[in-house]
């Protein structure tokens, strides 16, 4: 009985921890997977923060369309997409503009950088766009410009 005891004893002591190579052969795994999740799902990212740029576009184009049938024109560069969501100054015909505006709020792009706006535009009568994740005009792939007037809408 005392010599059962003694090799439990021997045999719990050598069982107690983990190898180095165990630890190892585990970290190489988990190291693997998450390279395998960053590569897949980065480029997802990108994707998505263009498609919601492109649907903020179309919802400021839709404001800026009730806007002039509201106001009989589009707001003017100088007075930009704030006059989506307050009257203008300088504004005479305040009675024909739609209580509580045309916007809640403002959006900004998905990168932080608030939407361009120009009236007249120079590719239609108004150019909504953002200029991607650099900020800059032009680029390409995630610093891509998003435009309501290419044919990728």
């Amino acid at each position: 009985m005392l010599i059962d005891l003694k090799k439990k004893m021997a045999a719990r002591r050598r069982q107690k921890g983990i190898t180095l190579i165990e630890l190892l052969v585990v970290l190489s795994i988990l190291a693997l997977i998450s390279a395998l999740v960053v590569v897949n799902v980065l480029p997802e990212r990108d994707r998505a923060a263009a498609r919601k740029a492109k649907i903020d576009i179309g919802s400021i184009e839709n404001a800026l369309d009730q806007y002039r049938l509201d106001m009989f024109a589009y707001p003017t560069t100088e007075q930009g997409l704030e006059a989506l969501v307050t009257i203008p100054p300088g504004e005479t015909r305040t009675d024909q503009y739609r209580p509580g505006g045309y916007l809640r709020t403002l959006p900004v792009d998905p990168w932080g950088k608030p939407y361009q706006f120009r009236q007249p535009g120079e590719h239609g009568p108004i150019d909504v766009f953002s200029y991607g994740a650099d900020g800059e005009p032009g680029g390409e792939g995630v610093n891509a410009d998003i435009v309501n007037w290419s044919e990728e809408k």
